[in-house]
């Protein structure tokens, strides 16, 4: 049985929801209270025992990289004035026995695309993808929840969460039968589904764990709107040779690639922060009682 070492995060995006923010500053980012997105889900994928994580970006991304290396003169100067609990938050940013690898997509063809870039690097390992919009508190954290649906089957599995039927065009969609507790067995799978043709609400929301198969279905994925290959269509290639299981997943979901989702964000992470949450509380409170 093939451990899972890696993680594949899909960075390229253009953020153009939260633009001018996002003009300069890769949206993934942007910060919730104290740590970026990304970092969340770096986090994540280390906590699932993922040591190699393998960033697919793009133009302007120079950022995420920059975050995850060694700031030798901000290290230099915490040190220097005496600052320990800064210097270790910083050094902790990426654990020593993590590896960062990173692969520069050329054009934006598509989350598919964006997943089949980084062949070279996963080959024929099973592999987790992770998307930095979607911010998930969970404890255990969902990839480490899903990597053990994966242990246990030795299949695919999607993170999955009912969704409100009008929103069904916003995702890819799984038909489904009950399998295990929160484990359903996948029929099938359609992208972005009109409510009224939706086979269900059990939509797909940013967590995935692949075996090295959908890189041979996403070469022959013919490519939709705008020339992009979805990564929902691969899916759907490898379901026709390969069981494929849906994880209703433990945890509390934002989208952060909505404004809403991310403010929902920002107001629950920060009544968690240790130093925040009284005094953010009284202010919401106050907030609250003045509206």
């Amino acid at each position: 049985m093939k451990k899972i070492t890696k993680a594949v995060f899909p960075v390229a995006g253009m953020g153009s929801r939260f633009l001018p923010a996002t003009k300069a500053t890769a949206k993934e980012m942007l910060p919730v209270v104290d740590k970026p997105l990304i970092q969340y889900a770096v986090e994540e994928a280390v906590a699932a025992g993922i040591t190699d994580m393998v960033f697919i970006t793009g133009r302007h991304k120079r950022a995420i990289e920059d975050h995850f290396d060694k700031a030798y003169e901000l290290e230099a100067s915490l040190e220097a004035n005496g600052k320990t609990e800064l210097l270790r938050m910083v050094q902790s940013v990426v654990p020593k026995h993590v590896n960062c690898i990173y692969i520069r997509q050329a054009e934006p063809l598509g989350l598919g695309h964006a997943v089949l870039c980084a062949r070279p690097v996963v080959q024929e390992e099973p592999f987790a993808v992770l998307l930095a919009d979607d911010l998930i508190d969970a404890t255990p954290s969902v990839v480490k929840q899903m990597v053990a649906v994966y242990n246990e089957h030795q299949c695919s599995v999607l993170g999955v969460q009912d969704v409100p039927r009008a929103h069904t065009r916003q995702y890819g969609i799984v038909s489904a039968t009950h399998l295990a507790p929160n484990v359903e067995k996948v029929h099938g799978i359609v992208e972005k589904p009109s409510p009224d043709v939706a086979p269900s609400t059990l939509a797909v929301v940013g967590r995935y764990i692949l075996t090295p198969r959908i890189f041979h279905h996403l070469e022959h994925v013919q490519p939709g709107s705008g020339g992009e290959i979805q990564l929902t269509d691969g899916i759907a290639a490898l379901l026709t040779e390969e069981q494929l299981l849906a994880y209703r997943f433990e945890g509390e979901r934002y989208d952060c690639g909505s404004k809403l989702g991310y403010l929902q964000a920002q107001v629950a992470y920060g009544l968690k922060h240790e130093e925040l949450r009284a005094g953010f509380s009284a202010y919401l409170k106050k907030v609250c009682d003045a509206g």
